[in-house]
């Protein structure tokens, strides 16, 4: 699986469409409809579904608990509003151009609704929009998606034609054990969790963070999973227990490769059940449902995006970007299946439906950046963009505290410059100030291009929480070869994380500030100028020794002897004790 995965995702790559396109083709050149490699498609889907969980984690452990509150009412506005008129929709036209019956196209119509948080995600995290409030609506809509499932699957079980299973608990007592259930793992996280990684951050043992971050997911996903509740929402609620915390990004680094190469796998597997006879048979039945599926999501969501307040642009953006069928749709067509609802036939078609508009996906999201997402918008509340921007010497992305130092050194050399940031209230400081800020998200290539990266001299990256990631920055030194880069890296694993990027320069957040800070505590102490020069030359050889083996061996502790630590002995520059 991996084998296959490997020339197809960067091929896809290469031209632009996504590596979930190329997983999904990977999947199906090896499964029994084509290669015949690998069997047990379905036995594999119960591993790579913990792809999903593992992502719903990482999404908690970015949301502190007071953030979600203030989310609420978009997850239980839009959210509840989407799942049932686009539901509702969609049951409308499976019932009128299908024949099936109206408990079966209620069957299959609701989970059609649902969209695809594995491939959403990703996507508003890598470009790094996230917490923009274009991707704070997205994924409250998404969330509620999620808490969604166990409503749907009582409403497959109400109008089920199966023999009632006497052991099959009741939707209310279902709904109590969510709560209950959401409850536990509240108080898991406070009482149980924070003290856990407490203790495993004095010890410094980087594999127990491994060790501890994945049974946490485990723990909370079994929880959910006794209870035939949704494994990913147990796994998102832990995260945010946790987001609060000062290991968050140990755990996030520790967790995110097994997130990755589970995620892949579990594309892989959607491309392996795809019922290529079932497609073969009624093409055109597939391709018209798949595209009056995204053309039904498209409508509903940008009326109700319009209906809150969303400009047109950012509100089709919106659409597009939640228009494609959802993992979850696999799940509740199996559901629909064992209730007798609809034959092993019609679950195959629509599972057909639900993989070929994920196949769709990244050129709908091209289209979506194309229409502009949240810089539309900003063109429509009167916030000039980047592509007004005349051609500069200097880019700044960031335009805080630490950005506003950085152009005001520039300016006084008498550069030109041109500043980017998303916050609209920084927008309104620097106008307050006389100095033009253009909004926009400054990691995006197409948007670098539009503010003359390909032309500019430097690009200063002023921005904080460990952005950009290596990969961003790998895409953007490869976009623009001849520009010099200078990046604000958050701490020391970010500086890590960085390692090998070609790059004019880099300055760790506080680091300097804290030198500083620690000459005049020995200043105020009474020590000689002298002796103060020869601590700080001392300890910024020190730390670069640090830095070079952490980069090397990929270990926080590695020369650990070259700090001073109280009552332990201490690694002198020449290598003696």
């Amino acid at each position: 699986m991996l084998g296959a995965a490997l020339p197809a995702v960067l091929l896809f790559r290469r031209f632009g469409l996504g590596a979930v396109l190329g997983y999904l083709v990977a999947g199906v050149a090896i499964g029994p409809q084509m290669l015949g490699l690998v069997g047990d498609a379905e036995g594999k889907m119960g591993i790579a579904d913990f792809g999903i969980t593992l992502l719903l984690f990482l999404v908690g452990l970015e949301l502190r608990p007071r953030r979600l509150w203030d989310l609420r009412k978009e997850i239980f506005g839009l959210g509840l509003a989407q799942v049932l008129i686009a539901g509702l929709a969609i049951s409308a036209v499976v019932f009128f151009f299908t024949g099936f019956s109206p408990a079966a196209a209620l069957a299959l119509g609701l989970p059609l609704a649902l969209s695809s948080t594995a491939q959403v995600l990703p996507l508003l995290r890598s470009q790094g929009r996230f917490h923009t409030p274009f991707g704070e609506r997205a994924f409250s809509i998404l969330l509620f998606q999620d808490l969604s499932i166990i409503p749907l699957i009582t409403v497959i079980a109400a109008l089920s034609r199966a023999p009632a299973d006497a052991h099959d608990p009741p939707g209310w007592v279902m709904g109590l054990s969510t709560l209950g259930a959401i409850l536990a793992l509240v108080l898991l996280g406070r009482f149980l969790l924070n003290p856990l990684f407490r203790l495993i951050g004095r010890l410094g043992e980087r594999e127990m963070f491994v060790a501890a971050g994945l049974f946490t997911v485990l723990v909370a996903a079994a929880l959910m999973e006794v209870l035939h509740l949704s494994t990913a929402l147990g796994a998102f609620v832990a995260g945010v227990m946790l987001a609060d915390s000062p290991y968050r990004h140990e755990l996030e680094a520790d967790v995110e490769p097994f997130r990755s190469i589970l995620l892949g796998l579990f594309f892989l597997t959607i491309g392996m059940m795809l019922d290529l006879t079932a497609i073969a048979t009624r093409p055109l039945f597939v391709l018209a449902l798949a595209a009056a599926l995204i053309v039904v999501k498209t409508l509903v969501l940008f009326v109700i995006a319009r209906l809150v307040g969303m400009e047109r642009k950012a509100a089709f953006a919106l659409g597009l970007l939640l228009s494609q069928g959802g993992e979850f749709g696999f799940v509740l067509f199996g559901q629909a299946q064992a209730a007798m609802l609809i034959a092993p036939q019609a679950a195959s078609l629509f599972s057909a439906v639900v993989t070929l508009s994920m196949a769709t996906t990244p050129f709908l999201m091209s289209l979506a950046r194309r229409f502009g997402g949240e810089e539309a918008g900003a063109k429509l509340r009167g916030l000039s963009t980047p592509d007004e921007a005349e051609q500069a010497s200097a880019i700044v992305v960031g335009y805080g505290r630490f950005g506003q130092t950085v152009t005001q050194m520039l300016l006084a050399h008498g550069l030109s410059v041109t500043i980017i940031d998303l916050d609209p209230a920084v927008i309104d400081i620097g106008d307050r100030m006389e100095i033009k800020v253009y909004y926009g998200d400054g990691m995006r290539l197409d948007l670098l291009r539009q503010a003359g990266a390909g032309e500019a001299r430097l690009l200063c990256l002023c921005i904080d929480d460990e952005k950009p990631d290596a990969e961003t920055l790998r895409a953007i030194r490869e976009a623009f070869p001849s520009i010099r880069i200078l990046v604000r890296l958050y701490d020391r694993r970010h500086a890590i994380a960085l390692h090998g990027i070609e790059i004019a320069g880099s300055v760790r957040e506080v680091f300097e500030s804290a030198v500083c800070m620690g000459r005049q505590a020995l200043v105020a102490l009474g020590l000689e100028e002298e002796e103060v020069e020869r601590i700080e030359s001392d300890y910024r050889e020190r730390d670069s020794r640090r830095m070079t083996a952490q980069r090397k061996k990929g270990d926080m502790r590695a020369a650990i002897g070259l700090m001073y630590r109280p009552g332990l002995e201490t690694t002198s520059l020449d290598g003696e004790r």
